[in-house]
């Protein structure tokens, strides 16, 4: 059983970064590949970004791309994302996922978080 806290959210202005940290306990992190998904109020969950076991390959939504960096520390079993040029749009609750597959798809990860909140307002 893994156990997955973020943090790291909070409320900024368009424009602005954040970086989001997820911390895994109570399994092997560096088998699982992780996800970073959000879901914004009255929207369906949708993938954010996602990352190997060993953070050698990355892959990200195109709405994500160029602004967002998906990272991992095995050592400390955290997985993060920086999100820069941050949008109104980008308003949602971040949610980190572990997966044992490859794959974006939520409804194949294994683990999830509670969520953060990261709110992009003027």
């Amino acid at each position: 059983q893994v156990q997955l806290v973020e943090s790291g959210g909070g409320s900024v202005q368009p424009g602005d970064s954040l970086r989001l940290s997820c911390a895994a306990s109570g399994g092997t992190f560096s088998s699982y590949r992780m996800g970073w998904f959000r879901q914004a109020p009255g929207k369906d969950r949708e993938f954010v970004a996602y990352i190997t076991s060993n953070g050698g390959r990355t892959y990200y939504a195109d709405s994500v791309k160029d602004r967002f960096t998906i990272s991992r520390d095995n050592a400390k079993n955290t997985v993060y994302l920086q999100m820069n040029s941050l949008k109104p749009e980008d308003t949602a609750v971040y949610y980190c996922a572990a997966s044992r597959s490859v794959t974006i798809v939520s409804g194949n990860y294994d683990y999830w978080g509670q969520g953060t909140q990261v709110t992009v307002s003027s």
